[in-house]
């Protein structure tokens, strides 16, 4: 993946917010579970009732209190609240909170910050539980029984029924209070802050009903705004989802298109031996399944490989603030999670790199089976085929099923675990609610971020599974990029326009393919002159499609020089060479559309008249004119709705409509008759007088009226001259000739 990185660059911007937008949705996500916790614990078992930092209180609550604060906390306290005389103006604006104050002052809380009533809940919790305990056991003598033992600093078992135990303590030395708070306290501690906050609560909420407050109405409405910032998390959070999903998309599309239009590219400036290293099939594996492979990859990690580990991370830290006695059930499932993964990823790895090479073989067999459809038909071999494709077929589905099997474990695997850490975090929390060491809601919030954090890995799990055979794509498409052509420009490449003639010269050129050991070609020289026609021919394999190949560079010569006008042609660009070609191929390609458009191919502002001529030269006119459309005659893909013989003279016909000062005939005309073939080469010879011609045939009829016939065998000149005068000095081209025509024919 690394090999490709530089084409996530210019959607740099989009990655960078896809990943603020994550850590933003990551933690609207981790804060779900918080806000379930807050209404189970304070929505519902503190009847909304939020700290024992109560909003209001009656005067004589608030006095009691006093007497259970040392000196700081109660200055704070008292600092902390106003108090609330019926009757006032101030009054009137708490009168229908608080009934209560038609009759009897009360304190209010004022504005405090979270930090300041943070600092007041365990003095007031205390405080508070300490005035419930004296009331119960005023209004309880069983309950001042419990409460009180011998060597306590006060006994409440010795004093008489109806004491009003505050006024008694009010009046004690302040050491004396304070030794008694300091007691109360001690037994406040061992029940856990957590405990004494729940049960101030309760004290809290018996303090609001003896206000008059509907304590019903503050219940629903905590739960409706909690539920309320829930809902806008909620919406938040999917936002933020329906938002990267975009980037995400556009990111891996972008991704996809560039690097389709860069290995197209790329593929286009090969030469034939680049194209020898990459199979065909092979190359459209890798502009196509191997791509889309790198974008699903890329959209899930853009999507995943950020947003999980937040959540993994995260939802593990706030676990454990939850329920940090229990932080040993995630610790186990996460260690049992990574060791499922390790194992499915070093099964499976193996066979991912397999399965790209299995779909290159599949396309390959397909593409032959397609191409070779008439020959396969002509020699009965359809079993054969069959049983090869089913061959290619078999092993692609072997292996792609053999993948999909070790990573469908996976799944349930997680599931199981994520069922048994529910169960065991359930177990546990139970035991830690009854020992008071944690709230119900907590030990919810506890549980659904434990599913977070199994979630978070399942999500990675997901990333591990299709990564390895996206990085064995990246690796396939990377070869391809970073190939460079054998055949390539000059940095200053010399020029063919101006009085350029297309004069064609080689000098000692000798040519081997790459890796191969021994020359195909050996010391080629000789000089094909504008205004005339230089033939090739000889025996089968004796190099004459290589020589011409040459020249437009689709190889470059291993010895020697190929020049055009005295300049070499590796000093000029491949494109400035070859538009000054007319490359006529041994097999006639058309390309689908019309045959108009494939006429335009050479020149794309060509008129109608120049088309016309053409196609006229080629001797094509007549099966254009007969179609109904005419030019516009659709032309499928290949040109399989035509002819070969149309097919060869429609490609004679798209170099002609090029006008370029070389044409090159590589065999064109095999597949024409001999008719057809004499009245081209008389059109031909007409209009292209000026031009440099090299023709590659096996006929000699074809090149009898060649300026110049160069005769090959096995890949050296044997002779060089007019078809006189190698009749008379070439034993070869007398072989040739005589085995296709008759004397009288060859002195005609």
């Amino acid at each position: 993946m690394l090999r490709i990185r530089r084409y996530l660059k210019p959607y740099m911007f989009m990655f960078v917010a896809s990943v603020i937008l994550l850590f933003i949705q990551a933690n609207l996500d981790l804060s779900l579970p918080d806000y379930l916790s807050r209404i189970v614990n304070t929505g519902i078992q503190q009847s909304g009732v939020e700290s024992p930092v109560a909003v209001a209180m009656r005067q004589e609550t608030f006095d009691h209190l006093l007497l259970f604060l040392n000196d700081e906390d109660a200055t704070a306290v008292q600092d902390a609240y106003t108090l609330v005389e019926p009757g006032t103006v101030e009054a009137g604006d708490y009168i229908d909170q608080y009934p209560y104050l038609e009759s009897q002052a009360i304190y209010v809380r004022k504005d405090l910050t979270d930090d300041q009533i943070d600092a007041l809940k365990g003095p007031m919790a205390q405080a508070f539980l300490a005035v419930s305990a004296l009331e119960q056991a005023m209004a309880d003598p069983e309950a001042a029984a419990q409460m009180g033992s011998g060597d306590s600093a006060f006994d409440l078992s010795r004093l008489p029924a109806g004491t009003d135990l505050f006024a008694l303590i009010s009046r004690l030395p302040e050491a004396q209070r304070a030794q008694i708070g300091e007691t109360m306290n001690q037994r406040f501690e061992a029940l856990g802050e957590t405990m004494v906050e729940q049960t101030a609560v309760v004290a809290v909420k018996a303090e609001y009903e003896a206000l008059g407050m509907d304590v019903g109405q503050l219940q629903n409405s905590y739960i409706l705004r909690v539920g309320a910032i829930m809902l806008g998390v909620t919406l938040l959070s999917a936002a933020a989802t329906i938002t990267v999903g975009y980037l995400s998309a556009k990111i891996a599309a972008g991704t996809g298109r560039d690097l389709r239009s860069d290995v197209f590219r790329k593929v286009e400036s090969f030469s034939s031996a680049e194209f020898d290293k990459f199979p065909t099939a092979s190359l459209i594996t890798r502009s196509t399944n191997d791509i889309t492979q790198l974008q699903m990859v890329t959209m899930f990690m853009v999507r995943l490989v950020f947003y999980a580990p937040i959540m993994g991370i995260g939802g593990t830290i706030r676990a454990i603030g939850k329920g940090s006695s229990m932080w040993w059930t995630i610790a186990v499932a996460v260690l049992v999670l990574i060791g499922v993964i390790s194992i499915v990823i070093s099964v499976a790895m193996p066979r991912f790199k397999i399965v790209q090479k299995l779909i290159d073989r599949i396309n390959l067999v397909a593409r032959e089976n397609l191409s070779g459809m008439m020959v396969i038909r002509a020699f009965n071999m359809q079993s054969f085929e069959e049983k090869r494709f089913d061959k290619a077929n078999v092993d692609l589905t072997e292996n792609t099923l053999f993948i999909a099997r070790v990573t469908s474990v996976m799944m349930p695997v997680m599931m199981f675990i994520l069922n048994v850490l529910s169960v065991v975090i359930i177990w546990v929390g139970a035991h830690q609610v009854a020992d008071a060491n944690m709230q119900v809601g907590d030990v919810m919030a506890f549980l659904q971020y434990a599913m977070q954090i199994v979630f978070s890995f399942l999500m990675l799990s997901m990333l591990f599974i299709i990564l390895p055979r996206a990085q064995v794509s990246a690796d396939r498409i990377a070869d391809v990029l970073e190939t460079e052509p054998i055949i390539t420009d000059p940095k200053n490449p010399e020029k063919l326009n101006g009085s350029f003639t297309g004069k064609v010269e080689f000098r000692n050129v000798s040519f081997r393919y790459p890796g191969a050991d021994t020359d195909i070609l050996h010391d080629i020289s000789f000089v094909a002159r504008p205004g005339e026609t230089t033939a090739f021919i000889g025996s089968t394999g004796s190099g004459k499609s290589t020589v011409v190949n040459l020249i437009p560079r689709f190889y470059d010569v291993t010895e020697g020089s190929i020049l055009l006008d005295n300049i070499d042609i590796r000093e000029v660009t491949q494109h400035d060479l070859r538009e000054k070609i007319g490359y006529v191929p041994q097999k006639g390609i058309l390309f689908s559309g019309t045959i108009e458009s494939n006429l335009r191919y050479a020149d794309e502002y060509a008129s109608v008249e120049d088309l016309q001529t053409a196609v006229t030269i080629a001797q094509a006119s007549n099966f254009v004119n007969s179609k109904p459309e005419g030019l516009m005659t659709e032309i499928a893909q290949g040109g399989t709705n035509v002819s070969g013989g149309q097919r060869q003279r429609l490609s004679i016909a798209r170099a002609l409509v090029k006008k370029p000062p070389i044409y090159i005939f590589d065999d064109t005309f095999s597949a024409l008759d001999f008719k057809t073939d004499a009245a081209l080469r008389r059109a031909l010879r007409q209009s292209t007088q000026d031009s440099t011609i090299l023709v590659v045939t096996q006929r000699v009829s074809t090149v009898k009226n060649a300026e110049q016939i160069i005769v090959l065998d096995q890949g050296r000149v044997v002779g060089k001259g007019t078809h006189d005068e190698l009749m008379e000095t070439c034993e070869t081209y007398q072989e040739i000739a005589l085995s296709q025509l008759s004397m009288e024919e060859l002195s005609s």
